[in-house]
């Protein structure tokens, strides 16, 4: 976050009532526009969600090896928490197939709380990072690069959580009922078919990444735990297939399956879970896996399409010249929705040229940009990177901006990171 704390000489300013000088009303903008976004309650709009979105890919994408690591082990240990507890709950349950299903569903949410309140990096979540791919921020091997150190780590952390609840004799809980509720749950998901699985890998990333889409939305830790409680409910209920999840889950199963004791409250025998096995566990993650990664890519490619395509393209364009000619006919008119000729980069140089010079029109451009750009030919993209700040589109049209500019457009744009 941009430091919003007032130099001594700025209050000073603000004491004696002089007009202030350019950079102190960036500045002073700056403050409002943290100080509107401590005390509003609102939920943030979708088009708002999506930059967050991209802005959260782009920084994991940078993360270095051992933090992501480190938080990748992290959410594998907290999503198979949320299954040791889903497991517990759900253990001789009798209030009904539907109701049972739907405890075990609120329960499981522990751990993408987890995940995104105490900070963790997960990779079903992670899916997510495919908007920033989309718009030319990060580049694929830096995705795959994420994707499969936190894959990894994320099931380093899952096998940790069985060794030790293995030997905290948790599953010989009940009579041993809670074993025998873990290896059926275990049981079942390795003698899933290939595209059974796979389907319903696309069902649970989908509504995991619409939880994790809300939490961009989401203001306070309250308003973060309602975003992910109904959509992990649901397709936990659903019983739809987590990647992660069943790190847990399986090789728990496996383990508990030479166990006479847990085979015995389940009503198994050792032939009736021969599947319980490395080979299972692996025809098991791939297909849930893959089926993730299509749910999860189908949530952030849609909301990219929604919001960003029109931006992004145009600033696509403005950096690579050899495409304009894939997007302009031959009279040279634009063939793409929100490509803006050179006429318009001439306006916006104008027009910030003239913020940087006369602090009246920065005021007004502020305040009423609607009558501060009247008269200019702006396309709608120009005019919502002005209004809304967007530094990055703004330098793709006309090049580098001075700092006091920057400082400016930095305020018209409240950006966090989750």
């Amino acid at each position: 976050m941009t430091d919003t704390r007032l130099s001594g000489k700025e209050l000073q300013t603000l004491r004696e009532g002089d007009p202030p000088a350019t950079n102190d009303i960036a500045r002073l903008q700056l403050v409002l526009e943290e100080l509107k976004s401590c005390a509003t309650t609102d939920c943030r709009p979708p088009a708002e969600m999506a930059a967050r979105m991209e802005t959260v890919g782009v920084t994991k994408a940078k993360g270095d090896f051992l933090t992501l690591s480190l938080l990748g082990i992290l959410a594998g240990f907290f999503i198979g928490l949320g299954a040791m507890f889903c497991t517990l709950v759900t253990t001789d349950i009798q209030i009904g197939f539907g109701l049972s299903k739907l405890l075990g569903g609120i329960v499981f949410c522990l751990g993408l709380i987890l995940v995104i309140l105490a900070g963790a990096e997960l990779f079903t979540g992670n899916a997510l990072m495919v908007a920033s791919r989309a718009s030319g921020k990060i580049g694929l091997s830096q995705l795959f690069r994420n994707w499969g150190i936190v894959y990894l780590t994320n099931l380093i952390g899952a096998l940790l959580l069985v060794l030790v609840v293995f030997y905290s004799r948790f599953w010989a809980l009940d009579a041993y009922k809670v074993g025998a509720n873990a290896l059926l749950i275990a049981n079942a998901k390795v003698n899933l078919t290939f595209w059974t699985a796979f389907a319903r890998g696309i069902l649970c990333n989908t509504l995991v990444c619409l939880a994790v889409w809300l939490c961009f939305g989401a203001r306070t830790t309250v308003d973060k735990i309602f975003a992910i409680l109904f959509p992990i409910t649901a397709f936990v209920a659903c019983g739809f297939e987590h990647s992660i999840a069943n790190m847990y889950f399986i090789p728990m199963g496996i383990v508990l399956s030479g166990q006479t004791q847990v085979l015995q409250a389940a009503g198994v025998t050792a032939a009736q879970v021969t599947n319980l096995n490395v080979l299972g566990f692996i025809n098991n993650l791939v297909p849930v896996t893959l089926g993730n990664i299509v749910g999860g890519t189908f949530v952030g490619s849609i909301y990219w399409l929604a919001y960003l395509r029109k931006e992004r393209t145009v600033e696509a364009v403005s950096c690579r010249p050899w495409l304009r000619s894939l997007v302009t006919g031959p009279n040279r008119q634009p063939q793409i929705t929100g490509y803006a000729p050179d006429a318009e980069a001439k306006d916006l140089r104008t027009i910030l040229a003239r913020a940087r010079d006369d602090a009246h029109f920065l005021a007004k451009l502020a305040d009423e940009p609607e009558k501060a750009l009247k008269g200019y030919s702006l396309s709608p993209e120009a005019k919502a990177a002005l209004v809304g700040g967007d530094i990055r589109w703004l330098e793709s049209r006309i090049g580098t901006l001075d700092e006091p500019l920057r400082t400016w457009l930095a305020s018209r744009q409240a950006q966090e990171k989750w």
